[in-house]
């Protein structure tokens, strides 16, 4: 049986579920949600936000992957796409900075992939907040501090909100080639305050290269705070304090994948070579 043929088997109950127990767990992708749709019904049913039947939590067992994914579609809120406003930095300081992109297959903690969201609305004139967040390759634990303008000072005292945060030593430091990461400051900072902790940088307009980080900012800060513009220190206290307990709430009680191992499948008859 194709699998649009089985995806019919499921009806509108199965949909108004995967809904609740998707919003519950802040929007995650279908491969992390799948496995705990029969936990997460049972769990929300506890707690008074779904009612289930046998019959539903076994076809939430059962249900695939891929079906999970054509439900979720037309669920997906359209979220509207900006430009970013990350001005790439002069070659001067950076030229002893290593460019690429950190490994996929890391399997210590410490190496960290940053970046900055920026909150001006439609307009990037004037002082507004941004969010710098920073996602470990090999654990994926992250973390974010929000800062109001992008000078020195506002980007140390982010910095160090993180690195007070994390369980585990920084071993690399890998964001874009922004100006607010790689300026003389931030530079002195990095080998005075946080020593041993090498820094790299991605390549220009290879914005793949800090593909975790973001994504992350997508699903931990977009989905959060949307686009609106926010410019005041009480803004940015606010946001400090979410912050501060989505560390706990996303580290400790979300359900995380790792990237085990690709695949590369040859190309065959009209289908394109891939990498799984």
């Amino acid at each position: 049986m194709r699998s649009r043929e089985r995806g019919a088997l499921y009806g509108p109950e199965v949909t108004s579920a995967l809904a609740v127990i998707w919003e519950s767990l802040d929007y995650v992708c279908a491969e992390r949600l799948t496995p705990k749709l029969v936990e997460m019904a049972q769990h929300l049913e506890g707690c008074g936000e779904l009612v289930t039947t046998p019959e539903l939590l076994e076809q939430l067992g059962r249900i695939s992957l891929s079906t999970v994914e054509r439900r979720l579609r037309t669920l997906r809120p359209e979220r509207p796409r900006r430009r970013g406003q990350t001005r790439p930095s002069g070659p001067p300081l950076t030229r002893d900075i290593p460019m690429g992109r950190l490994p996929w297959d890391l399997s210590v903690p410490g190496y960290l992939e940053a970046d900055l969201v920026h909150h001006c609305g439609v307009s990037a004139s004037g002082e507004y907040v941004h969010t710098l967040q920073v996602v470990d390759i090999a654990t994926g634990w992250s973390e974010r501090a929000a800062l109001l303008g992008r000078s020195y000072r506002a980007m140390e005292d982010a910095f160090r909100r993180i690195l007070r945060r994390l369980p585990f030593a920084v071993i690399e430091i890998h964001p874009d080639n922004g100006s607010e990461f790689f300026n003389a400051h931030l530079l002195r900072f990095f080998g005075e305050a946080v020593r041993g902790v090498r820094l790299s940088r991605s390549r220009p307009y290879h914005k793949n290269d800090n593909r975790i980080v973001e994504q992350k900012n997508g699903s931990l800060v977009r989905s959060y705070l949307g686009y609106e513009r926010l410019d005041t220190v009480a803004q940015t206290l606010a946001l400090n304090m979410l912050y501060e307990k989505m560390g706990w709430y996303c580290n400790l009680f979300q359900p995380v994948l790792h990237h085990q191992e690709k695949v590369y499948l040859p190309a065959e008859g009209n289908r394109p070579a891939r990498i799984l």
